[in-house]
């Protein structure tokens, strides 16, 4: 079976995110004083006396309240409260028992799930205070005295939460795993495309910009081939980032980025390409990431028998510095094309983690330089002996030569293009390493 699932929730700010990154030993939910900084539910695997677990932090559960955000992140926790074995309802000692953790205590009864009561923030060690024996009044039997900042009482908290766990059937899934980091400017509609994947509201979509703030994990198998998608926040010009929060949100994605194997762009159809778009793709370039370009939203654009082929053009001529990228015209609200997505992501991995033997290399370099010459300079004439591949993600390439500095980056496209054109590499960036003979970095 898949690894059990304990959900952390509570009400806001009672040190929810900080118990989670406790538990799974490190900073993956954003910590703020500020209620309400999670809004979706955030997945990360943990260990316990060598058993695995999944954990889902969750936003802040406000019982009663207007606000559109709010109510989300109250249905975003009962998600979790559907999909969770075991349940750890999280409250604040210094706090106190308030009329909200009433009405979130009735609300786990009713769910039927065992629930595990954490009382957090008792920070000293020792005989707990009086006001911890006021939380026996919520009705959920025992609770647990933990510090989410020190690690105190975590222990017993997930020992109490395993009771209700039965391990006997856990066993490990080793399939291959293509992680997706799905990256965009906001209102792209990468959470649109993360809960269509998904078929259910795994994160919050909003119209307001910078709804989403954590990097959020989602797995999915299609065809016997799985999937992780990662939602990550929207990214902004430098100049509109004030907010501390955001700035975490920010870096998160570029981490997210950086453990991908590959990154979907997501481009508004309506608004077209951007400067801000360029600068995303930017990433995904730097960390040497498998690409798409898609285009969503496609169904609101008023379209003729032309509009495809000319958006297409015009976006071959936007992203002209990765022109390996391949297109597709997406919607994340009706589905179209994500079938075809899916293959897409699968196909440039493929691509990115393609291995090729020495031999071939060189039968297309000899005759890509019997083509064309390798370039001189003042009578001296560059001689590439042999090349050679030495790794992938992005598949990287070393050439020995005689001199380096002929070695002009515009011979250089060029072999690049010779080895597209034989091998394919459709999709991932390639790197060219370039070594004199004799040369000591060699």
């Amino acid at each position: 079976m898949s690894k059990p699932i304990i959900a952390v929730v509570g009400r806001p700010n009672v040190g929810k995110s900080t118990l989670f990154n406790k538990l799974i030993g490190r900073r993956l939910s954003i910590v703020d004083d500020t209620p309400g900084v999670t809004r979706d539910r955030i997945f990360g695997d943990a260990e316990w006396l060598g058993k695995k677990f999944m954990l889902i932090d969750t936003g802040g559960i406000e019982p009663k309240t207007d606000d559109v955000i709010l109510k989300k992140m109250r249905a975003q926790a009962e998600l979790a409260i559907g999909t969770a074995d075991v349940i750890i309802f999280v409250t604040d000692l210094k706090s106190g028992v308030t009329a909200a953790d009433h009405e979130v205590a009735a609300m786990l009864q009713k769910s039927g799930k065992p629930v595990v009561l954490c009382v957090n923030k008792c920070d000293k060690l020792g005989e707990a205070p009086m006001e911890f024996y006021e939380f026996y009044n919520l009705g959920l039997g025992e609770p647990m005295a933990v510090s989410g900042v020190h690690g105190h009482g975590t222990g017993d908290l997930l020992d109490k939460a395993f009771e209700y766990i039965d391990f006997s059937d856990e066993n490990d899934d080793d399939d291959e795993v293509i992680n997706v980091a799905v990256i965009g400017k906001p209102n792209a509609g990468k959470s649109s495309l993360i809960n269509a994947i998904s078929k259910e509201e795994r994160v919050i979509v909003s119209d307001i910009a910078g709804t989403t703030r954590d990097a959020i994990d989602t797995l999915v198998t299609v065809k016997d081939q799985k999937f992780n998608f990662t939602d990550t926040a929207g990214i902004r010009r430098k100049s509109k980032v004030d907010d501390e929060i955001e700035k975490y949100s920010i870096m998160r994605a570029k981490m997210a980025i950086e453990r991908s194997d590959v990154c979907v762009i997501m481009i508004d159809a309506a608004e077209g390409f951007t400067e801000q778009d360029s600068k995303v793709a930017g990433l995904a370039i730097e960390q040497g990431k498998a690409a798409i370009i898609a285009v969503n939203k496609w169904d609101i654009v008023e379209k003729d028998g032309k509009t495809m082929d000319n958006m297409r053009k015009e976006l071959m001529q936007d992203f002209s510095f990765m022109p390996y990228a391949p297109i597709i015209f997406i919607s994340a609200k009706t589905g179209q094309r994500l079938d075809r997505l899916f293959d897409l992501i699968k196909f440039v991995h493929s691509q990115n983690t393609m291995r090729i033997s020495t031999g071939m290399l060189n039968d297309v370099l000899a005759e890509a330089t019997a083509r064309v010459q390798p370039p001189s300079d003042k009578g001296k004439r560059l001689k590439i002996y042999y090349m050679t591949q030495a790794s992938v993600k992005p598949p990287t390439f070393v050439f020995f030569c005689n001199r380096e500095e002929l070695f002009h980056f515009s011979y250089q496209r060029y072999l690049e293009n010779q080895i597209r054109s034989t091998f394919g590499l459709e999709g991932t960036p390639v790197k060219f390493v370039i070594r004199e003979r004799g040369d000591k970095k060699a």
